[in-house]
């Protein structure tokens, strides 16, 4: 029986990454990936992904948050493990 290997990755993306649709670009990328997570904006004008998903599906969306939207301009993207979640589907919060 093959067991397939699970990552969960946090990433922090700044930029102008709000009010430009980031998040909702996230989740259309996320969603045929087969991941499962979330992106939420945060005060600090950042937006935060946790991504849980096969390797080579967490490292393709990690190439789109580098380049994001049409309207977003990203400076920056600090990534870091995380903890695996009992998440079903990607949510925007």
């Amino acid at each position: 029986m093959k067991t397939t290997v699970m990552e969960t990755r946090q990433f922090w993306v700044s930029g102008r990454v709000q009010g430009v649709g980031f998040r909702g670009f996230v989740r259309q990328h996320a969603l045929p990936l087969g991941l499962t997570g979330y992106a939420k904006n945060l005060a600090d004008g950042r937006v935060e992904v946790l991504a849980t998903g096969s390797p080579e599906a967490v490292d393709t969306l990690r190439g789109h948050l580098h380049v994001g939207p049409r309207l977003s301009d990203v400076r920056q993207v600090e990534e870091m493990e995380a903890a695996p979640t009992k998440q079903s589907g990607f949510e925007i919060l």
